[in-house]
């Protein structure tokens, strides 16, 4: 049997799943992540892999997705929102641990790969995938390849400015990455709910705004319409510079059936072309595309190796 492994490590829980040749899923587990610990989640990364190849009676390639990349001048990992496994050399320690090579990339990449493979984007020569979640990521997918770049950010547009912006939204909100007025400070869960009660004066946590919307509250409503404009402008410029044949949302907020059709319609004010055919689409494989992703990646790496 041959395998393609794949594992997401997040901030809150680590996720395995293995994949046939034809994309069937013949495992899937999840466990806590072991916030703080390095070492700790070395272990748990090694035992979800060496106790699914137990139960599967085989070995199998192995890709991993996380939050970060890393860096090409340093070899360690950097931009983790998991703070304790920046300045390590993850994919290193791992390879070694489990004596095979590792393909590591970042979680929007691996949305990109998943969708591109075998999802939403298949057949596409080139794809956008966007993470809308407690932060904003991106990732390419060229003629089924992940894209990193010389500097491992490609696709890294939640940290540009928000474009075409107001003056009302000027300078912006302050960013962890030391800038104001990042589309992530705008179009991640937080950052709807920071704009929410800047207009209104109540907390709301960005699920209890959208639940609000749908019942008809003018607040929320108007809430989630400054976010569509946002995203809009903000997708506009990525179509700008890529014209990517798909783009691809995943995160929380990409359960939001609405900004499929609400996105499209605005952005055409802002794609400089007389007309836009890039498709925004939801991801096929909903919350397991980025998994299925690594597990592609890991396969990739291994048919492009030498011998």
């Amino acid at each position: 049997m041959t395998l393609a492994l794949g594992i997401d490590l997040g901030g809150t829980k680590i996720e395995i799943i293995a994949l046939a040749q034809d994309g069937a899923v013949l495992l899937r587990r999840r466990r806590p992540s072991p916030r703080g610990s390095y070492a700790e989640t070395l272990g748990a990364i090694r035992a979800l892999v060496l106790e699914a190849e137990a139960e599967l009676g085989a070995t199998g390639t192995l890709g991993l997705g996380t939050p970060g990349a890393i860096s090409p001048a340093s070899g360690l990992l950097k931009n983790s929102n998991s703070t304790w496994l920046n300045g390590r050399p993850l994919d290193r320690d791992l390879a070694a641990l489990l004596e095979r090579p590792i393909a590591l990339a970042n979680d929007a990449d691996c949305l990109a790969l998943s969708e591109a493979t075998d999802g939403a984007a298949a057949g596409a020569a080139s794809v956008f995938a966007v993470i809308l979640g407690t932060g904003v990521g991106g990732g390419l997918a060229i003629h089924g390849r992940v894209l990193a770049g010389p500097n491992a950010i490609a696709g890294e547009w939640g940290h540009n400015p928000l474009p075409w912006p107001a003056p009302h939204e000027l300078p912006g909100p302050p960013c962890y990455c030391g800038q104001r007025g990042c589309i992530e400070t705008w179009l991640s869960g937080p950052g709807l709910a920071r704009d929410y009660e800047g207009a209104t004066g109540i907390a709301r946590a960005s699920p209890a705004i959208v639940r609000a919307a749908a019942a008809g509250d003018a607040d929320a409503e108007a809430a989630l319409r400054r976010y569509e404009d946002r995203l809009a402008r903000g997708l506009a410029s990525v179509i700008n510079i890529l014209d990517p044949e798909v783009i691809v949302l995943g995160g929380g907020i990409s359960n939001l059936e609405r900004l499929y059709a609400s996105v499209p319609a605005l952005w055409q004010r802002y794609v400089f072309s007389d007309t836009v055919r890039t498709r925004l689409l939801p991801p096929m494989h909903g919350d397991s595309s980025g998994v299925r992703g690594a597990a592609w990646l890991g396969r990739n790496r291994a048919a492009a190796a030498p011998g």
